[in-house]
């Protein structure tokens, strides 16, 4: 080839790379891929708001790069983004108040009658979602706050405080005396998609870098992280790599259109600074509770009314059950579920007809509802599907009081050679529990056998989740008040095929598993 057919192709090979970078922004705008579509905040205002038209003044795509695209974003979002600072006095108790040397070695300075105090200063972010003032962040950013303050892009400082706060969702409104201030504008977090383009705003690690912007892609959605024991203590978080550092927390996380697609919470590392995973709330959790907040001052959600974990693998395996079935432990007194008659032993499959891909949806699903909604559970109850409607209740229904502590059986009776064929076959070793012990730990059943011993190393047990200290309280369908009427049941089941066995753990919580008789 000539060297000018040569340089014919290079230059074609460049315009070919320069016109699929144009094509790449374009095209993900035009089809939604770079951007997420959401509703416009209220009383925006003449600060504007931060979304970022991706049409030209005749209507048309634009098609932009993707360095201009962060620059547009970086300038139309920052106006909108504020450091918050807060101050916190924490008591200093004179180790010689009270004796006769408080007054010869005098008092902590700046306090009163043997009391002094050191102000602990906090660094976070936030982002403004109303014209008036109105700023979104993280609770743990305000939280036991003494004194709040805010500074925006343009330096301008101003005493804030705090409208409502949201210890479960970590989210909280504060409010500032300015007004026409620019706004974010709300994504729609449920069109996100991993590898989408994001930019992080806030102050990382110090005061001085305030309004700092780093880029990075969706790394996932969906992920689920208990907050709490209740049934509605369950955080969605949207991970990204975008960097996060403290002093992050409450900033906005951004599409390439401006709108916000999350608010920045947490981070997992190992050394306490970024290590590329960050997580941020959803913007559709963030407007709801913002709204809320700044309506109410308070954020109302729905309740189930039931304890509950993932049911065991062998379970799932067993009878062919969604992979994120939950079982029902426990239905806490005067709530949605004691009215709907769920029941421990119940397993949720689906929710509104949607198959459950973790457990964990069930507090996230329900938790995003308000006190009064309905909702269709599909029920695996003994083997039988059922669908159940429940009228979901409030956050303050009356919970289920604790179960008795978990204690040692006295009966240390030896294994008989029934029990011996159990534990080589199932990988357990049971022992009777007498009614008299069952009775002291306040276990309201008519009787049970004690796990003892689990061998993991045991197929038929391994993916069970059976633990010691369990009681086995019945056994494919029967009662089982002692290791006998268990290996009567175990009897009657076919080589190779599974059963349910009911078990109830050491707080009173009841779980249904399966087992697998082994083939002959």
């Amino acid at each position: 080839m000539s060297v000018k057919g040569k340089a014919s192709v290079a230059v074609l090979l460049a315009a070919a790379f320069i016109a699929g970078i144009l094509f790449t922004t374009a095209g993900a705008n035009l089809f939604g891929w770079g951007d997420s579509v959401g509703t416009e905040s209220r009383a925006s205002g003449p600060g504007g708001t931060t979304a970022i038209s991706t049409t030209d003044s005749e209507g048309f795509q634009r098609a932009v790069s993707l360095e201009d695209a962060f620059m547009e974003v970086a300038e139309s979002v920052n106006p909108a983004v504020v450091q918050i600072r807060s101050e916190t006095i924490q008591e200093q108790r004179s180790p010689f108040q009270g004796t006769p040397f408080e007054d010869f070695f005098g008092r902590p300075p700046g306090g009163q009658g043997g009391q002094g105090g050191n102000v602990r200063q906090g660094l976070g972010s936030g982002v403004v979602v109303r014209s008036d003032g109105h700023i979104i962040t993280n609770n743990h950013v305000v939280e036991g706050a003494d004194d709040l303050n805010v500074r925006l892009f343009d330096g301008e400082v101003y005493d804030a405080e705090v409208v409502g706060t949201d210890p479960y969702s970590d989210l909280a409104v504060i409010k500032i005396d300015a007004e026409d201030l620019r706004v974010v504008s709300f994504g729609d977090s449920e069109q996100i998609r991993p590898g989408q383009w994001v930019m992080a705003f806030g102050s990382p690690l110090d005061q001085r870098l305030s309004n700092s912007v780093t880029a990075g892609i969706i790394s996932a959605k969906g992920r689920l992280q208990p907050s709490g024991q209740q049934d509605y203590g369950v955080q969605n978080f949207i991970q990204t790599d975008a960097a996060i550092n403290p002093g992050n927390s409450g900033g906005p996380l951004v599409n390439l259109d401006g709108r916000l697609a999350g608010i920045n919470t947490a981070i997992a590392s190992r050394t306490g600074q970024f290590q590329g995973v960050g997580f941020a709330i959803p913007s559709n959790t963030v407007q709801r509770v913002t709204n809320q907040l700044i309506e109410t001052g308070r954020v109302e959600r729905a309740r189930l009314g039931v304890e509950y974990r993932p049911a065991s693998q062998s379970l799932i395996r067993s009878e062919g059950l969604p992979r994120g079935t939950a079982q029902i432990g426990g239905v806490m007194e005067g709530t949605a579920a004691e009215e709907a008659n769920l029941q421990p032993g119940d397993l949720i499959t689906a929710i509104d007809g949607e198959e459950l891909d973790d457990a964990l949806q069930i507090s996230n699903i329900i938790g995003a509802k308000q006190p009064g909604d309905v909702v269709e559970l599909t029920i695996n109850r003994e083997g039988e599907t059922m669908t159940v409607e429940v009228e979901l209740g409030g956050i303050d229904d009356p919970s289920m009081a604790e179960s008795n502590n978990e204690s040692e059986s006295e009966n240390d009776s030896a294994l008989s050679s029934t029990a011996e064929d159990i534990r080589e076959e199932l990988g357990l070793a049971l022992t009777d529990v007498s009614a008299r012990e069952l009775e002291r730990l306040g276990i309201n059943v008519d009787g049970a056998v004690l796990i003892e011993q689990v061998d993991v190393r045991n197929p038929a047990v391994r993916d069970s989740g059976l633990q010691p200290r369990q009681l086995i309280v019945q056994a494919a369908g029967e009662p089982t008040p002692s290791v006998e009427a268990f290996a009567e049941v175990y009897d009657q089941i076919e080589p190779g095929q599974s059963f349910r066995v009911r078990v109830m753990g050491p707080q009173g919580t009841l779980y249904v598993t399966a087992l697998q008789k082994p083939a002959s």
